[in-house]
């Protein structure tokens, strides 16, 4: 059995549900979701480690939720034309501080990746290196969030969905509207989300990639997943 969850395995496309904490690329010598999946499929199909494997998307270190893989060159590019195409519906949740009060609604900025830093930030709309961000929120449920000290904090979940793709998109942009997601000190947070907050590289947030809808790349058949939240989310839902 693999050390990860499978969500979907068709000829040469594979969903996985990544953990929290994981990069989805890395060195070869440390781990990361690309290097699991690798050895799984030498040890399912044989297939040399390091060979051809598609990656046509990515998630954050801190983030956990669906992830694509092609395992050739012809099922990698049919799905990154979907993303390329925006023709891929990928549904997040994101747990964050503060009480969100519309039902729901949509924020729009611009941003730009700062040079040499793994981090994005607002800028003008006229900024020579401003993109445009969009983001739709529906608010699931408001509620009291308990601290490991005892004191509790109002925090809302939302179920979110990206127009665009930028980086950090969605943390940046909760967090500029004021609503920094459990557990992100990147984009503001003080609030611890697991024990691992004082430790950047395994740090969890509450941000998981709930579900995504495409079309596999060789049948062309819609295809829908949905990815399990990760135990820390369990408080949650109590």
């Amino acid at each position: 059995m693999p050390d990860f969850e499978i969500l979907y395995e068709n000829g040469p496309c594979l969903a996985v549900n990544k953990p929290a904490g994981l990069l989805t690329q890395a060195p070869r010598e440390v781990d990361s979701m690309e290097r699991r999946v690798r050895k799984y499929l030498a040890e399912t199909e044989g297939r040399n480690e390091n060979g051809y494997l598609g990656i046509p998307h990515r998630l954050d270190r801190p983030v956990s939720g669906v992830i694509l893989f092609g395992k050739h060159s012809r099922a990698a590019h049919r799905l990154s034309e979907q993303f390329e195409k925006r023709e891929i519906a990928k549904t997040y949740w994101a747990v964050v501080a503060g009480t969100v009060c519309e039902e729901s609604g949509t924020w729009i900025d611009f941003v730009r990746k700062i040079p040499e830093v793994p981090k994005a930030e607002i800028v003008a709309a006229d900024h020579p290196q401003a993109k445009k961000a969009v983001l739709h929120f529906t608010v699931l449920r408001r509620f009291e969030f308990h601290l490991p000290d005892l004191r509790h904090i109002p925090a809302t979940h939302l179920e979110i969905r990206l127009e665009t793709g930028r980086m950090h998109q969605i943390r940046l942009q909760s967090s500029v509207h004021g609503f920094p997601i459990l557990g992100d000190a990147l984009y503001g947070s003080d609030v611890p989300f697991d024990e691992n907050f004082g430790d950047e590289r395994s740090r969890t947030i509450a941000l998981h990639a709930v579900g995504i809808m495409f079309r596999d790349p060789m049948t062309k058949q819609p295809v829908s997943l949905n990815a399990p939240v990760p135990k820390t989310w369990s408080p949650l839902f109590l």
